[in-house]
């Protein structure tokens, strides 16, 4: 899928659900890569809060809403943006509001839907990867639940079951995609029982809905308003749950299995499934050099490689064609632990650490690629080794290594290792893959 932005700016205004304040938010296009961000024009300086699972405001479940908030400055209500966001797969904007909360509109997402389908949604010319859970996850509390297992496909599985005659044994299924969402899920209304809005307006809530943006649900059904969906109230809790997850930055794939769950879990269930993505898909931030190789520190070489002191040797990874060609560094000194053993009076780093540390090189040249994240590579093969110069403390191991053929279950590369541009050894490797949960038992 490429990312896509709006074509043109579209401003929506309304009173937020909770707070009622006036709100103007107007939906900006964004460059590739950016993301959603709020920036709240009504502050000097304005404020910019980012669309992510680490700015979401802890306790907000207790307000009925979804919150972000760069340190006290906060942002309410942001779900049923977001899940209109989602839901027609932009992946950039920018949101400019002048309050602290969205609008409520009509409690659903559809008027954000036809909103930004006026403004024009543009592709970009970079694709969107989805993160597709690896392992099942789940988080349960007084009864209600979320479950999410592996799959290619975002579906969700939802059952709704208030003790009250109106709302009991609600179940609905969605395949989730851009045609279901707009026709099933963006028209449902948020809601709440008759019987809760004493205590919705004792917790200061609630200030700008009424009985036209919330179906307030009574003995007799809606009061002063009409379902849309005999589901309806089912259905806006996938509204819900879809807005919240996108707080992760990028679609989700997994089948969804919820049952009476809100807000709350929704977001318990979002930084588990953030944490298990930063896991498989760690964030790196390499930076190029004069040449215009990818340069990956020590701090990203481990998000990458599962080894660590006293076995990590390598400290520099130069990334030359993303895949294809690499340079690692080691810079070997007397401080490296297999000196305290080896020829210790006269320290010479073993052959063996130094095919190890080609190894690792070789690692970061196919773990780097995108084919391969999320991968461990362990060693199958070695062959053509020669050892042509010692390698002492004070010396700096360069680690030329090159992909000769990578497959699907197997990768071979070629690394040739130099110090002062000698060559002190050399060996073909190969190299068979398996999923990082190996790491996990």
């Amino acid at each position: 899928m490429k990312q896509k932005t709006l074509a043109k700016n579209v401003t929506l205004k309304g009173v937020g659900l909770h707070t009622g304040v006036k709100v103007q938010a107007t939906f900006k296009p964004a460059e590739t890569g950016s993301g959603i961000r709020f920036i709240r024009t009504d502050l000097n300086p304005r404020v910019e809060i980012k669309a992510a699972a680490d700015c979401v405001k802890d306790g907000t479940a207790v307000s009925r809403c979804t919150s972000v908030a760069s340190q006290e400055i906060t942002i309410h209500t942001v779900e049923h943006a977001m899940s209109a966001l989602a839901g027609l797969g932009i992946s950039n904007a920018i949101i400019e509001i002048n309050a602290n909360e969205l609008p409520g509109l009509d409690g659903s997402s559809l008027d954000y839907v036809k909103a930004f389908r006026k403004a024009g949604i543009v592709e970009q010319n970079q694709s969107v990867k989805a993160f597709a859970v690896r392992e099942p996850l789940g988080v349960e509390r007084n009864g209600a639940s979320i479950y999410i297992v592996p799959s290619h496909e975002l579906k969700i599985f939802y059952t709704l079951d208030y003790d009250h005659p109106r709302l009991r044994s609600q179940f609905v299924s969605l395949a989730f995609n851009e045609a279901a969402y707009e026709k099933d899920i963006a028209p449902c209304r948020t809601f709440c029982l008759q019987s809760e809005i004493a205590q919705i307006r004792d917790l200061g809530l609630g200030k700008g809905a009424d009985s036209q943006n919330t179906l307030v649900i009574g003995e007799g059904g809606a009061v002063k308003n009409k379902f849309r969906f005999p589901d309806e109230c089912a259905r806006h809790k996938i509204l819900d749950f879809i807005g919240d997850l996108y707080l992760l930055g990028v679609p989700i794939l997994g089948h969804v299995y919820a049952v009476k769950s809100g807000h709350s879990l929704n977001i318990e269930l979002l930084k588990k499934i953030r944490r298990q993505k930063d896991m498989y898909v760690p964030s790196l931030s390499p930076h190029l050099d004069g040449r215009g190789y990818k340069i990956y520190d020590i701090q990203d070489i481990m998000k990458i490689l599962p080894h660590r002191y006293p076995f990590l040797l390598l400290d520099r990874f130069y990334e030359v064609k993303c895949g294809q060609k690499g340079i690692g560094v080691k810079n070997v000194t007397a401080n490296d632990e297999f000196f305290q053993g080896h020829f210790p009076t006269r320290p010479v780093m073993p052959g063996v650490m130094m095919i190890e540390a080609m190894a690792q090189a070789g690692g970061m040249a196919v773990l780097t690629h995108e084919r391969h994240r999320g991968k461990l590579a362990f060693f199958m093969a070695v062959d053509k080794v020669k050892f042509r110069r010692v390698v002492s403390p004070g010396d700096q191991l360069i680690m030329d290594v090159d992909v000769i053929r990578d497959r699907a279950r197997t990768v071979q590369v070629n690394g040739v290792a130099r110090v002062g541009g000698e060559i002190a050894a050399e060996a073909e490797m190969m190299f068979s893959f398996t999923d990082l949960s190996y790491l996990f038992g």
